[in-house]
């Protein structure tokens, strides 16, 4: 039972992740500008004349708030509440069977202490207004539930050994998830700053391979959405600065991760991981590049944050199989 619960949490926080990548992607992170609830009600249905009187006060539906932006912010804050509840129920089932587990209960314990966390940026995500800090940090904390989830996922299956020869990779495969995490910080940088289509073009942006930048202010870490540090409009120039360094870590992962993954399909044991990983990597990189080519289209942008995870989830994988099982 333990094991199906873990792994049934591991597919719903990934639903919980895109979900709230698609509430961001929609416009839709201030549909209720208050939290736990939406203008103080449980739901928007309750809270239907607050938001008409809003969305008379911005001009119509087209900004921040509207019925259906509030219930899809709303649907992600319920089902985030799930995954707590859920996650809840798993440490208590950790610590209670921890001897017939024959595992500690401290990876579970926090999972939990980091989905509290979550609560409190998601809280703070409204409540600051999209502060593009708190909210880059919390897809930051929803992934790295997702990643604790599936290494406890992992932890409940059987493990076998792999040839000793394809242990010297250990050291490649945790570089490789760590050149992983700071992309999808990047991008997670790059969707709350807005800063998607600040180059239309590809592989060149503005036509140029360096093209004018303001990357001091572009990764001013405190300040308000669109503003620097010192509360002056933030220009184009660093929002450019913002894109072109995605581009480049892209370039990058795609460099470093695709050879990674090609050692992999020639190592004993480990071939399956790698053409996976491979083909997880180039997919991402072709709806990186739609994205810009295609304007950003929400279907598109939604895939790849999904993507991001994913690969993510591989990358997991590939290091539980290299640091957690002995050669035969």
């Amino acid at each position: 039972m333990f094991r199906k619960l873990v792994r049934f949490a591991v597919v719903y926080t990934f639903v919980v992740v895109v979900v709230g990548a698609y509430v961001r992607l929609a416009d839709a992170g201030l549909g209720c500008p208050d939290w736990p609830g939406c203008y103080g009600e449980l739901t928007p249905h309750y809270a239907q004349d607050d938001i008409a009187r809003a969305v008379a006060e911005q001009g119509g539906t087209h900004g921040p708030v509207s019925l259906g932006k509030a219930w899809k912010e709303m649907f992600h804050r319920y089902i985030a509440g799930g995954l707590g509840l859920l996650i809840f129920a798993i440490v208590v089932i950790a610590w209670a069977r921890r001897d017939a587990l024959q595992q500690s209960p401290w990876l579970a314990s926090g999972l939990l202490a980091l989905v509290m966390l979550q609560a409190a940026l998601g809280m703070w995500t409204v409540t600051l207004l999209l502060k593009p800090v708190i909210v880059t940090l919390h897809l930051l904390g929803g992934l790295a539930t997702l990643a604790l989830l599936t290494w406890l996922a992992l932890r409940q299956q059987p493990q076998t050994g792999i040839p000793a020869t394809s242990l010297r990779l250990r050291p490649w495969a945790v570089l490789a998830l760590l050149v992983v995490i700071a992309q999808i910080a990047l991008g997670g940088w790059v969707s709350t700053n807005y800063a998607a289509l600040a180059c239309v073009d590809f592989p060149a942006c503005h036509g140029e391979w360096l093209p004018q930048m303001d990357f001091r202010h572009g990764f001013q870490l405190v300040r308000e959405l669109g503003m620097t540090a010192s509360g002056i409009h933030l220009g184009y120039d660093a929002i450019t600065a913002i894109h072109w360094t995605h581009r480049v870590g892209a370039l990058v992962t795609l460099l470093y991760v695709g050879g990674f993954a090609l050692a992999l399909t020639r190592s004993a044991g480990l071939a399956r991981y790698g053409t996976v990983l491979l083909l997880v990597l180039l997919a991402q990189v072709a709806l990186g590049i739609v994205n810009v080519l295609g304007g950003l289209p929400l279907p598109v942008a939604v895939a790849h944050n999904a993507g991001a995870a994913i690969l993510l989830m591989v990358m997991v994988m590939i290091n539980f199989a290299l640091l957690s099982k002995r050669a035969p």
